[in-house]
């Protein structure tokens, strides 16, 4: 098992300083900092909470690449298409995914750390158009009442339903009296826990928090699994 100690408090300090020093300059001075609290433990974390992941989900994919290819997220931003020109991010993004598409493009679970906190999720955030036609299509079949199911039992452990957003009327060629209108309104959808304080952030109690909320994703998870591979 790989040892995970927590986030030390100076990543949470690192964060409160980028917020308001959000520069080259500042950013080149303090990278070692970066480096030594920020990404050595979550590289760490990456393997741990994967080891665990890799119970309910044998499939799940991790990497501990810094390029931003494998699970840990560059802190640099695209700034090309922003009006926000701030060139670096100001939290943590951290994924384990399961498809051998693009990780954001997949099913899978997401960690978020920043200066206040973290949280944890899983599903989908967003559709890509053929992901949205089997969504929809599975949705209106039978296998709509599983994700019901799904959702309610994420729910119930206290995580929020959400994801990129959702369209304001039921898409054309369903009932717009479809019992589940809701669901099939949806661009995406993940559970999202609710925050997690610094003090457990801080601590190898973490990785059990986020199994913890995983295991109660898991139908979710899995059901989007089943229609990604479908679409």
């Amino acid at each position: 098992m790989t040892q995970f100690q927590g986030f030390p408090s100076e990543a949470f300090q690192f964060f409160i300083e980028i917020v308001h020093n959000n520069n080259k300059e500042w950013f080149e001075e303090h990278k070692p900092d970066f480096k030594k609290y920020v990404q050595l433990p979550a590289q760490q974390f990456v393997e741990a909470l994967g080891e665990r992941l890799e119970t309910l989900a044998p499939d799940i994919r991790h990497d501990t690449k810094l390029n931003g290819s494998g699970s840990i997220m560059r802190i640099y931003r695209d700034v090309r298409f922003s009006k926000d020109k701030t060139p670096y991010k100001t939290n943590l993004g951290i994924s384990w995914w399961e498809g051998s598409g693009k990780k954001m493009e997949e099913p899978g679970y997401f960690f978020h750390l920043d200066r206040d906190g973290a949280w944890f999720a899983g599903g989908m955030y967003a559709f890509s158009k053929e992901v949205m036609a089997a969504y929809r299509k599975a949705v209106d079949d039978k296998q709509g009442a599983t994700l019901e199911k799904a959702v309610a039992r994420a729910e119930l452990a206290g995580l929020e339903i959400s994801g990129i957003g959702k369209y304001s009327r039921v898409p054309r060629d369903f009932n717009k009296e479809h019992p589940r209108a809701e669901l099939l309104k949806r661009k995406g959808i993940v559970a999202v826990s609710a925050g997690i304080p610094p003090e457990v952030v801080m601590t190898p109690e973490l990785v059990d928090v986020c199994f913890e909320h995983a295991k109660a994703i898991l139908p979710l998870h899995q059901w989007l699994v089943s229609i990604r591979s479908s679409s």
